[in-house]
């Protein structure tokens, strides 16, 4: 029988006919999967009710684990600590809500009602800029093709929007389905807090003692690169919104703790968020004055210099060593696949995706130094 080359044992030899089988027989099941989905619509139903809560769990989970470990280490009970945290945090949560309910909801509601004539004075103001300046027949030309390829706008929006009477009738099932998700998640986060490690020994206790030692460090790494970039995340995010509040408090500008509270939420998704919250606080301060606006410039670069020089680097630190082009990228992408719900957890997802793709990097340079290392050089470890 002949030898294999060497090129042959580098990429697994037989091994590599048997992976390329089992890939053929993965499409197979995939193509079969295609054309009886419906049989698994229960299966995919049960997914889409746990999905929500398990992974605000996890969300909580990495922001609260530290703090339950904290408390273990000073010999409180790992269940009394998670029963302490998870009671205070429930009544502070709840004392801010009763404090500033009132003032939020009456914010809202003033602003849902006077956005659209901001929108109507902010486009009344550049439509007027636009005419007496050197734009204007740019203006007639734009606004020609507008009414002429546009004209029947309205009538799209309308068609698209009828499936919102039927979308209304559903309001009980959101509401149920979001009570699924209030109820489950404390519960589901108390028993990842408490038995966390104890079900990742678990599963790592399925595979065969060989891989055990490696699968464990790969969890590890995820571990750390996911809970750094979570607990980072929501905490840049809360500094964000406090200065904000701080700095339109300061300005006089209307709808503070609205306008502070919209920048902390969108904070949490990296240079697409602040661009999104920044957007009504510009419409705001264009309507109020020039004046304003120029405020709000003052306020937003101050905030956004404090960020970038001082409260990221602090928090976020260098665990991530993502390139910002690359988020932006992972960003587009997931949330052209999966909508908002990729626009949050894209960055956690490349983050885990990374780490597979570093080890997976790490095992080929060592087959490399292995076959090919002493006749051509070697890979670096790092």
């Amino acid at each position: 029988m002949k030898t294999p080359t060497r090129f042959m044992k580098f990429i697994g030899g037989r091994d590599l006919f048997y992976g390329l089988i089992l890939l053929i027989l993965i499409g197979i099941t995939i193509f079969i999967y295609t054309k009886i989905s419906f049989i698994f619509t229960p299966v995919l139903t049960i997914i889409s009710t746990v999905l929500p809560p398990v992974i605000l769990a996890f969300i909580a989970f990495y922001l609260l684990n530290p703090i339950v470990d904290l408390l273990e280490r000073v010999h409180i009970n790992r269940i009394w600590g998670i029963i302490i945290i998870i009671l205070g945090i429930s009544g502070l949560l709840t004392g801010l809500i009763l404090l500033t309910a009132p003032a939020i909801e009456s914010q809202i509601k003033d602003l849902a009602s006077r956005f659209p004539i901001y929108l109507q004075q902010m486009g009344e103001g550049i439509d007027h800029w636009i005419q007496n300046s050197f734009l204007a027949p740019y203006y007639e030309q734009g606004y020609v093709w507008f009414t002429s390829n546009l004209s029947d706008l309205t009538s799209r929006v309308t068609e698209h929007l009828g499936g919102a009477v039927e979308g209304v009738q559903n309001v009980a099932s959101t509401i149920t389905s979001a009570l699924v998700v209030i109820i489950t998640f404390p519960i589901i986060l108390f028993f990842l807090l408490k038995d966390g490690e104890r079900f990742k020994r678990f599963c790592l206790k399925l595979l065969p003692p060989k891989y055990r030692g490696e699968m464990n460090q790969i969890l590890h790494n995820m571990d750390v690169q996911v809970g750094s970039y979570i607990q980072g995340q929501i905490i840049v995010a809360t500094c964000i919104g406090m200065m904000l509040y701080i700095g339109y408090l300061i300005i006089g500008l209307d709808y503070a703790i609205t306008l502070a509270i919209v920048a902390a939420i969108t904070s949490v998704v990296p240079y697409l968020g602040p661009m999104i919250a920044i957007t009504p606080a510009i419409i705001i301060a264009i309507v109020n004055s020039p004046v304003m606006l120029l405020k709000l410039g003052i306020v937003w670069a101050a905030v956004q210099f404090l960020e970038g020089n001082f409260v990221s680097p602090n928090v976020m630190g260098k665990t991530m060593q993502v390139h910002p082009l690359t988020i932006i990228i992972v960003l587009l992408v997931a949330g052209n696949l999966f909508g908002v719900v990729g626009v949050i957890l894209g960055i956690p997802g490349y983050a885990i995706l990374k780490v597979i793709v570093v080890y997976l990097f790490q095992k080929f340079k060592g087959r490399y130094n292995r076959f090919y290392g002493e006749e051509f050089g070697t890979y670096e470890k790092k």
